[in-house]
């Protein structure tokens, strides 16, 4: 990176609330935020979001007559946008780009018009401009009266770091002072969890932790799915309001065997990590907040990047998604809140049944890792400001 990119705010909606400080208070907790529920004709573990938060998400279909028919991935990231304008300072300023993308986009609503279109032979008016994967950062963008760029993106379950990554490459080449970026998603719906159990990485055994996420004994793959949204508030220039920094960015790809394969030493995560720690000292990175999505092989093949790259001086690894699910485009953007309160409160939080996941001795430098489908992955290291 030419310079660093400060972080001015950071908003955010899942299982484990919606403020900085009831977050911090709920990872501190040694729980998890899983239930489970009946999705149609199949029942499955998911991290819904709290019943405030959706009620207060939900009376968004009420300030606007167009709203009534967006999809909740969209009032999920208008109501994360503007809790991060807010704590930003940003209500007055319009020259703000915006970049939210999602891994499956209006899931819900594509969901019910195809259901009907199966029905009656007939789609509904809404059904193309209400299901477009640039709804999301179009209507933030309509919501808050944006005038710079807006754009949506998928790259799978690292949409939310290719977000941020877009955003700095953006404001770097000096096109925008000011970006939100981030990811939205609400797919905990049938179709969506369907899916995930036909590849067979879904997780089935109830237990006291049922996403085993940074467990390397266990047997079985146990990824589980939430919804959320989480979007930074990035800014080219350093300020009061800053609440952490990036220091580094990195991305890669790799050869594919399938579809959803990684290689056993994670190829694309060891070239994405060096990259965003540039010229620093591998000694200077404490810790590594990982994507560690709860499955045999992807979980494994981070462990053996991480190694790889650091020898035996590893840092202190851990993950979130044993405590609030997988919550694709979101998932890397709640990793940097998870990395960025650590910081702020100078405290890790460790995975409670991973005997890999031990606190360092300080906290200075965090890498954050996420992967998605397609062999790619993206790091970015945050800094204390």
């Amino acid at each position: 990176m030419k310079s660093p990119v400060y972080i001015s705010s950071l908003g955010s909606v899942s299982a484990l609330g919606q403020s900085r400080l009831e977050v911090w208070e709920n990872y501190k907790k040694p729980k998890h935020f899983i239930t489970k529920h009946q999705f149609e004709k199949t029942e499955a573990f998911a991290a819904f979001l709290p019943t405030e938060v959706r009620e207060a998400i939900k009376s968004l279909r009420n300030y606007n007559l167009n709203y009534k028919k967006l999809d909740d991935s969209v009032l999920y990231a208008i109501y994360s946008a503007r809790k991060a304008i807010k704590e930003a300072g940003w209500e007055e300023d319009k020259d703000i780009g915006i970049n939210i993308g999602s891994s499956r986009g209006a899931t819900g609503l594509f969901e019910k018009y195809h259901r009907e279109f199966v029905e009656t032979g007939k789609a509904a008016t809404q059904a193309s401009p209400s299901t477009t994967l640039g709804n999301i950062s179009s209507w933030v963008s309509q919501d808050l009266q944006a005038e710079g760029p807006a754009f949506s993106h998928s790259v799978t379950c690292s949409t939310g770091l290719h977000a941020v990554v877009n955003a700095i490459a953006w404001m770097q080449a000096g096109f925008a002072d000011k970006f939100l970026a981030g990811g939205s998603e609400a797919a905990l719906t049938p179709f969506t969890i369907a899916q995930m159990k036909a590849m067979k990485i879904y997780a089935s055994e109830d237990l006291d932790f049922p996403c085993r996420a940074l467990d390397m004994d266990k047997k079985r793959n146990s990824m589980i799915l939430g919804e959320a949204s989480g979007i930074l508030a990035l800014q080219k220039e350093d300020s009061e309001k800053t609440i952490a920094k990036i220091t580094g960015i990195g991305y890669a790809t790799e050869t594919l065997k399938h579809s959803v394969s990684i290689s056993a030493n994670g190829e694309s995560l060891q070239k994405a990590m060096k990259m965003a720690i540039g010229k620093k000292d591998l000694s200077e990175i404490d810790a590594v907040v990982m994507h560690a999505p709860g499955t045999l092989k992807g979980d494994l093949s981070e462990v053996n990047a991480i190694k790889a790259l650091f020898g035996e001086n590893t840092p202190a690894m851990t993950s979130n998604k044993w405590k609030l699910g997988h919550t694709f485009a979101a998932s890397g953007v709640l990793n940097i809140e998870l990395a960025v309160l650590m910081l702020e409160y100078q405290e890790f939080i460790e995975v409670p049944f991973s005997v890999i996941s031990n606190s360092p001795a300080r906290l200075e430098n965090i890498l954050v890792n996420a992967v998605g489908f397609g062999g790619n992955a993206v790091s970015v290291l945050i800094s204390r400001k």
